[in-house]
């Protein structure tokens, strides 16, 4: 039999409700900052990642799905969403628009090969909010606070924000060194993939998931540091926003994102569950990517929360969401009346209303069996009498109650019982 490949599941429709209601927040959220949908497509040339994300990451040296197409162009499927909407602002020229240019993305398929682990699979989704032309620490802080309110807004508990500040190219060299001067005596002991970092990107080894590493970089020293006063600056004004707030967070040095384009503010929310902490939502500024990928010099920020992560929250905190009917009434018919039932099936949908009838020829019975199957909490049946009388039968499956209306009426006696 085939399967779906793994690392890949599919949504049925008995669930898809769930992500529906968790887009339609997302969507609300964006939207009430000043967030405007882009979709981009779900696959780039494989330079816009090499150039962006930056090759000494984990994504493009593991994880990324890399292919040739008939043209001998090397492509690849989207392992994250900020490249893509960055190239998307470059090309359609909305630099030359009035900024910020606010702009997210929602259910955006992210491909990575990995071993597939809670909450992340080798395909999963992305809701990414990105902002292109905002220097101030209030965009950055503007981000996290969207993110925390959505979160705390699902029911989500024990939230919290960690944010760190990784310094621009003007600091960070002088932090690379001393970084290096801290590990040199260590690069024996450290993972391959760090050792290989160490000349080209010495700050990756500090977000290394190997716990040798994580033991050998606990005392190394932190960016905050040797920051510029730029950035210096830049991370007290987003404190200073976080504080007025009155959300919980903290200050982490250890935080650097997976991500090499990465420059002042990152940040993570992370959330307590019983098998320890997870992260739930990730991001930080960005102010070099436009230029890197061949555009003018701009700031940004941004962030990125994997819907799949969100779900698997929910439910380990048992938190249940509506689960609309999936129709407000079932038309059953006896004999010869199935072109009424249709007719009236039709009609009520042309009133908005939520209608069905039997289409693989059960008996009256058997329909009303399937009905209650279906939960809808409304029944209308369709007989001798009601058809010469142009009328409909309705019960309340749930009390029992019936009652028999003129069809004309019938829209408006369904949305009265129904609530």
């Amino acid at each position: 039999m085939i399967q779906a490949p793994r690392g890949t599941r599919d949504v049925l429709p008995a669930e898809s409700y769930r992500w529906q209601f968790l887009e339609d927040k997302m969507r609300k959220a964006a939207a009430l900052a000043g967030y405007r949908e882009v979709r981009t497509p779900v696959f780039e040339h494989t330079e816009l990642f090499l150039r962006g994300v930056g090759d000494t990451t984990d994504i493009v040296q593991k994880e990324m799905y890399t292919f040739k197409d008939k043209g001998d162009r090397s492509i690849t499927l989207k392992p994250e969403g900020t490249a893509g909407a960055a190239r998307c602002f470059l090309e359609s020229n909305l630099y030359a628009d009035a900024l910020p240019c606010k702009m997210y993305y929602l259910d955006a398929p992210i491909f990575r090969y990995e071993n597939p682990q809670s909450g992340r699979l080798r395909e999963h989704h992305q809701f990414g909010l990105e902002c292109f032309g905002a220097k101030e620490a209030t965009a950055d802080a503007e981000l996290i606070l969207l993110a925390f309110h959505l979160l705390e807004e699902l029911g989500i508990k024990n939230l919290s924000v960690r944010i760190n500040s990784i310094g621009c190219p003007k600091c960070r060299p002088a932090y690379h060194q001393t970084l290096k001067d801290y590990l040199a005596g260590r690069i024996d002991q450290l993972c391959d993939s760090c050792k290989e970092r160490f000349e080209r990107n010495p700050l990756r080894a500090l977000d290394c998931k190997e716990k040798r590493c994580q033991e050998l970089t606990k005392d190394a020293p932190s960016m905050l540091d040797l920051l510029c006063d730029e950035c210096r600056d830049h991370f007290e004004a987003l404190k200073s926003c976080l504080d007025g707030a009155g959300i919980p967070y903290s200050v982490d040095s250890r935080i650097v994102r997976g991500l090499d384009y990465y420059t002042k503010t990152v940040f993570e929310l992370v959330t307590a569950t019983k098998d320890g902490n997870l992260t739930v939502c990730g991001g930080g500024r960005y102010d070099n990517l436009v230029e890197q990928i061949g555009g003018p010099s701009l700031p940004a920020v941004g962030f990125g929360m994997g819907l799949e992560r969100v779900l698997m929250l929910l439910d380990s905190e048992g938190i249940v969401l509506p689960r609309p009917n999936q129709y407000d009434i079932f038309i059953t018919y006896m004999g010869q009346n199935r072109g009424a039932a249709f007719r009236t099936v039709q009609d009520l949908r042309a009133q908005g209303i939520k209608a069905d009838m039997d289409h693989c020829g059960r008996s009256l019975k058997a329909q009303f069996k399937y009905a209650n199957k279906t939960g809808a909490p409304l029944s209308g049946t369709i007989g001798d009498d009601e058809a010469a009388q142009n009328a409909l039968k309705i019960k309340n499956m749930a009390t029992g109650e019936e009652k028999t209306v003129p069809a004309a009426e019938a829209p408006g006696v369904i949305r009265n019982m129904i609530g």
